[in-house]
């Protein structure tokens, strides 16, 4: 059976989306339609942000996945419960301390010729309305390998040209000391004017004891910069996509010392070298993470520099975009 345009409408309960099922009698069950990834964007009270939704498929018919929300990475979503055209699920909380869930009410459509969306309502979690709308993630698949450009130094050892801090009202830390890169006073990130699409990046960086940062591929993927050393590897550690990829061994110094990072993005597909020792191995990046800039992950974006958690500094920030 052809079909050319399909609709499906439904009501999400409990942080979700929905879609029903297309079954056709006597013949194998069609795949769900909300099976895949979802760039979402949440229309805040307080402005838009990002989210991201992944649905697959478990056993015969049942449907898991995960969710990443404005804050924080991606949830495990157990079970999703379809009944008629509704579907629910429950999130764990990412801190015990915070009411970070969020409850979807709306309308999913999915439409083959026009392009997937979906659209509806949330309740947050100070019990307001909000709407929300998403599309069907890109694969970024790409058809060969990248040609690599010249290099381009993105700190220049002497002042901020070229970045922008991201976070209004707050007291810009970050400042020039001995042609370091320095986020003394930790509080708001700054990010390049310019975008990128595929690049090799060098990056030459170190913390204190106990510190905290980030590197924001496209503004979206967060490399995590953290004071693991000696920890067992994990995605929320050092070398990690956080929440997401873990690296394959903990190769951090110990805070105080100069570290490197040697990152290669094409399409979703990351290798990660870190303090010359490779951790994560051509893997696919599935979605954004928390506190990324945007969903539009088919886009070009900046680098961004995680400032509002610890002190950090940069030595040497270098990218070489692909052509």
């Amino acid at each position: 059976m052809t079909v050319k345009k399909v609709s499906f409408l439904c009501r999400a309960i409990v942080a979700g989306i929905c879609l029903s099922s297309m079954t056709v009698f006597g013949q194998q069950q069609e795949p769900h339609p909300l099976i895949g990834r979802w760039d979402l964007v949440v229309k805040g009270v307080d402005g838009d942000y990002p989210s991201w939704l992944e649905v697959r498929k478990s056993g015969y018919s049942t449907l898991v996945g995960s969710f990443v929300g404005q804050f924080g990475s991606a949830r495990p979503i157990a079970e999703i419960k379809v009944e008629g055209e509704s579907f629910s699920f429950a999130i764990p909380k990412q801190w015990e301390d915070r009411q970070d869930h969020l409850a979807f009410q709306g309308e999913c459509h999915v439409d083959h010729i026009d392009g997937d969306h979906l659209h509806g309502k949330t309740t947050d979690n100070q019990g307001r309305q909000i709407k929300f709308s998403g599309v069907r993630a890109p694969s970024l698949k790409r058809k060969s390998d990248p040609t690599w450009g010249e290099p381009i130094e993105l700190f220049n050892g002497q002042d901020l040209s070229g970045w922008k801090p991201l976070l209004p009202n707050v007291p810009n830390g970050w400042t020039v000391k001995n042609g370091i890169l320095v986020n003394s006073e930790p509080g708001n990130n700054i990010a390049t004017s310019q975008t990128f699409d595929d690049f090799k990046l060098h990056v030459v960086f170190r913390y204190p004891a106990g510190s905290n940062s980030g590197i924001y591929l496209r503004g979206r993927h967060e490399l995590q910069i953290e004071d693991n050393y000696g920890d067992d590897p994990e995605s929320h550690k050092i070398g990690g996509i956080y929440g997401f990829l873990t690296p394959s061994v903990n190769a951090a110094k110990a805070a105080g010392e100069w570290q490197t990072y040697d990152i290669e993005l094409v399409g979703r597909t990351i290798t990660v070298h870190l303090n010359g020792q490779r951790v994560i191995d051509r893997q696919d990046i599935p979605g954004i993470t928390g506190g990324a800039l945007d969903s539009a992950e088919g886009e070009p974006g900046p680098i961004y520099l995680q400032g509002d958690h610890g002190p950090v500094e940069f030595r040497k920030i270098t990218i070489t975009p692909a052509k």
